[in-house]
């Protein structure tokens, strides 16, 4: 059986324009508080453990999530939503850390969208072998707030596409400490993730870890 390989040397950092107007590419930009949010992390993930949920459609997703903050998003057989309390817990989502929130808030303003006060952080896990198809992120009530995407762990093929669902779709490498933010006209476009290659991190295994902020209520 091949052994997974550790990934000592990271590709070179993306330009920060190169997915277009109302997006930024921030490399690296999680590595100064890193040694704040892995353990941040694995609380809330303690508090509320990571679940493979089930669309409206039935599907089980390859994914698993877990969220944080004031509201967290959830997907079952009645649909697609935000909610205040943990469906599996049945209690409120853990607070979001402090590391968490600076983190989206510093990165939304390098991107050029001031004053961003995140109230949901959805947190994926990916597997080897695990994707997240084409989506729009449209449970928000207000699209004027950008989206912030923190990577961790396993680097992954990250599909950013157009308005429609039929448009281009750009694929850039996103690796450990990587930060994109996309909002203004960029805000809805579709995006998500390739089938994640095997691999083993240095620092957290054989996992991605996706830290995504939102302005959801």
């Amino acid at each position: 059986m091949t052994q997974p390989l550790f990934q000592t040397q990271p590709p070179a950092p993306l330009p920060k324009n190169l997915l277009g107007p109302g997006t930024a590419v921030l490399a690296g930009f999680a590595l100064a508080v890193e040694d704040e949010l892995l353990p941040a992390l694995q609380r809330v993930t303690e508090q509320s453990p990571f679940r493979n949920m089930v669309t409206p459609s039935g599907f089980r997703m390859s994914v698993a999530m877990s969220n944080c903050g004031e509201l967290g998003w959830v997907t079952d057989r009645t649909g697609y939503r935000y909610d205040h309390f943990d469906p599996e817990t049945n209690r409120p989502w853990p607070e979001m850390p402090a590391v968490f929130k600076e983190l989206a808030t510093g990165a939304a303003n390098e991107a050029g969208f001031p004053g961003f006060n995140p109230d949901a952080c959805l947190i994926n896990r990916y597997e080897p072998g695990s994707k997240l198809s084409l989506h729009q992120d449209k449970d928000e009530r207000d699209y004027t707030q950008p989206i912030v995407s923190v990577s961790l762990g396993l680097s992954a093929t990250f599909l950013f596409g157009g308005l429609k669902r039929t448009d281009p779709i750009q694929r850039i490498q996103v690796i450990h400490g990587d930060v994109l933010v996309w909002g203004g006209p960029a805000r809805l476009r579709y995006h998500g993730i390739a089938p994640l290659r095997d691999g083993t991190h240095v620092q957290l295994g054989p996992v991605r870890y996706n830290l995504t902020f939102r302005k959801a209520g």
